[in-house]
């Protein structure tokens, strides 16, 4: 084993929750070094973006129907629609004198670790000439960080199009260990997963497709973004950068950039200096070596699970629905509780279900992610019309079914339900009310009992370190909390609502299904129902002026 994998194999050891002791974290929440939400660039040149009011066009259901949607063309307004879809505020709330901002992406804690940029050529309405640019949510705009000659543009894109742009995302993680302590890189891991499932949603609306730059080290696009000299504030860590352009899904799967051409955008004129956001901090080391241990080589390829089967499409199992995207996107809230009667309808759970599944060839969202699916949800089964109580497991890669059915307890029943759709290979595990242990589980938490449902998300965890690399531990989270977001808006499209749920007693998951090594590992939770709404909060406008 290398000395960056013992890194990231300890990390997850050391940073699982149990019975008797949590995760090491902050013995106290110190509210005066509470970070800012908004990362800025002081003194970089600001664009603003315009804000489109949330039209009742492309519905909802229509975005995963392959080449239903026309591609709209890429200017100023289509990008601003990108951001305004994904990334930006979708509403403040108020209560006893404090405001804070919701957004578009979901993030533990609501402490939005995840930044976004964006780097272009010229571009009708925004740029005269390519720029690489900061996304700045609360004011809607975007931050001019540099310009790029058009000579080493023109090299780096080494005969792309010219009509693509691409995305940036990075993580602040100061911003969730001020409140998580060491378990903070999971969970900055699983809001970028939230965050490309927002913008893959947001391309969708527009017609577009999404395709990842697998070739880049993690060198390589801190040097595109400008991420080198943080300037005594909070560092970033980059994550990954996304490939935005017009098309029917008959472009590449992934993207290459030319990294001869990377080292010179160091030498550029880099305006801004990023804002600090806390005047204090506490050093978590542990997250600091495992950041370091699991970044990116160059050049690497992409990992694929042996075996892969070809597989059916995934039909929607309900009629469309008169909701629109933008409807669903701007309205996801994470409930803070829920009221332990609400139901659910069989079909409208086997929907909910289906938009989990990858698909083959991949549906939206899915499709922006470059390996063959290794998540597989665990179902605490409380309250749905037509299915009794209990324990089940659904099979979201088939070719994964006999690895995962023979790392588990040999005494679960694995019984299909009666009349199940065909593309779900759903099975029961355990019958019986589940509501309690499920509860306990999720640290007691009783939002995992009180839904109609709770989700534990098992990945195949050592194999995939093993044969790609530790650069690959944070992309089972971004698959997780992809899952996760589809779950956000399928419940808000069923008039219901989702949570996260990142405390969970991990071993206890394990030894309840009997997963006793680390072949597999449970690394999200989610739970959907029918949230209890707070009275004393006041929800305002995203954007009121």
């Amino acid at each position: 084993m290398s000395d960056s994998l013992s890194v990231v194999m300890g990390y997850h050891r050391a940073t699982k929750h149990h019975f008797n002791r949590y995760a090491r974290g902050p013995d106290f929440m110190d509210w005066a070094t509470q970070p800012d939400p908004f990362r800025r660039y002081q003194g970089a040149p600001l664009i603003a973006l315009e804000r489109m009011p949330r039209e009742s066009t492309p519905a909802y259901d229509l975005v995963f129907s392959s080449g239903s949607i026309s591609p709209q063309p890429l200017n100023a307004r289509s990008i601003g629609q990108l951001f305004l879809d994904s990334l930006a505020i979708s509403a403040w709330k108020r209560s006893a004198g404090e405001a804070w901002a919701l957004r578009i992406n979901p993030s533990s804690g609501n402490l939005h670790p995840t930044e976004g940029y964006l780097i272009c050529g010229a571009v009708q309405g925004l740029a005269e000439s390519p720029v690489v640019c900061h996304y700045a949510p609360r004011e809607h705009a975007l931050e001019v960080r540099t310009q790029v000659p058009f000579t080493l543009w023109e090299k780096l894109l080494q005969g792309f199009p010219w009509d693509v742009a691409f995305f940036g995302l990075t993580s602040i993680h100061w911003r969730e260990s001020w409140k998580y302590g060491e378990r903070a890189y999971r969970y900055c891991a699983l809001d970028v997963g939230h965050a490309l499932g927002a913008i893959r949603m947001a391309a969708a609306g527009l017609g577009w497709q999404v395709s990842p730059v697998e070739n880049l080290s993690s060198e390589d696009l801190s040097l595109l973004l400008g991420l080198r000299d943080a300037e005594g504030a909070e560092e970033e860590e980059p994550d990954c950068l996304l490939a935005v352009y017009a098309g029917k899904g008959d472009g590449p799967k992934t993207w290459s950039l030319n990294r001869e051409a990377i080292p010179e955008f160091e030498a550029l004129s880099w305006l801004g200096r990023p804002n600090r956001l806390s005047r204090s901090h506490v050093k978590w080391q542990a997250i600091d070596h495992v950041a370091e241990a699991a970044r990116k080589p160059g050049g690497k390829g992409l990992y694929s699970v042996q075996g892969r089967q070809p597989g059916r499409g995934v039909p929607s199992l309900i009629e469309d629905r008169p909701v629109s995207l933008r409807e669903v996107i701007s309205k996801r809230r994470s409930a803070a509780a829920m009221d332990g009667v609400t139901r659910i309808s069989l079909k409208g759970f086997y929907h909910i279900l289906s938009r989990t599944l990858p698909g083959i060839p991949p549906q939206v969202p899915f499709d922006v992610l470059c390996w063959d699916s290794l998540v597989h949800l665990a179902l605490f089964v409380h309250r749905v019309d037509g299915l009794e109580p209990g324990l089940y497991i659904l099979i979201r890669n088939p070719a994964r079914k006999s690895a995962l059915k023979g790392a588990m307890h040999g005494a679960l029943l694995w019984e299909k339900p009666q009349g199940c759709p065909e593309s779900l290979e759903l099975y029961l595990l355990a019958r019986g009310d589940m509501k309690r242990l499920s509860m306990q589980i999720s640290c007691f938490q009783e939002i995992a009992s009180d839904g109609c449902f709770s989700v534990g998300m098992i990945a195949e965890f050592r194999a995939p370190l093993q044969q790609a690399g530790p650069w690959f531990y944070p992309r089972l989270f971004w698959e997780c909390g992809m899952i996760g977001q589809m779950l956000y808006l399928e419940a808000e499209a069923a008039g219901l609502r989702g949570t996260g749920i990142g405390c969970f007693f991990d071993d206890g998951m394990h030894d309840m299904l009997g997963l006793q090594d680390t072949r597999f590992q449970d690394l999200y939770h989610f739970t959907v129902g029918g949230a209890v709404e707070d009275p004393r909060m006041a929800t305002l406008p995203a954007y009121p002026e």
